[in-house]
């Protein structure tokens, strides 16, 4: 499984990394309707932590952000349920294909890799941070001969450049 396929189906939303009912059925090959089934009669299992329906405010913003269909041309009926990292791990023991096992796992190496690059940036921008803070002193300083050089060349008279009669 493409780990760039599963990055693009995984949202913000509440403030957590979450992927879409939808989104996870057609990643199992399997229809959404089943895969709802399935949860539904496991419902012990996936706490507010694991899973939530999206509000109808979150589902439309969502849409136009992604250009999914309106209900009114064969799309989405019912509003989604979004699962966090947890309630994609706890599908597996729901969905219980081979298929399903190879993509949670998958998916757990993406939600994993997300993580890790989240740390990375931010290590990163508190480097330049700290770098940023010992060079203000040199920025002033190149300001400062820049605006004298500029006034120097404004005071000085030019040659006049081009035909002369």
């Amino acid at each position: 499984m493409e780990l760039e396929i599963i990055n693009q189906k995984i949202h913000t939303l509440r403030n957590v990394k979450v992927m879409l009912d939808y989104d996870l059925a057609a990643l199992y090959d399997s229809e959404t309707k089943n895969l709802k089934r399935a949860v539904n009669r496991n419902i012990e299992r996936f706490p507010d932590d694991f899973m939530f329906q999206l509000t109808k405010v979150e589902f439309d913003n969502l849409r136009c952000k992604n250009g999914t269909s309106s209900s009114n041309y064969g799309g989405i009926r019912y509003l989604p349920y979004a699962f966090t990292e947890q309630g994609v791990a706890m599908l597996s023991s729901v969905l219980n294909s081979q298929k399903a096992i190879d993509v949670n796992i998958a998916i757990m190496r993406a939600f994993v890799k997300m993580r890790q690059y989240a740390l990375n940036y931010k290590e990163l921008a508190d480097k330049l941070l700290e770098h940023d803070s010992k060079f203000i002193d040199v920025y002033e300083v190149l300001d400062y001969l820049t605006t004298e050089k500029k006034l120097e060349l404004d005071q000085k008279e030019r040659p006049r450049i081009g035909f002369k009669i």
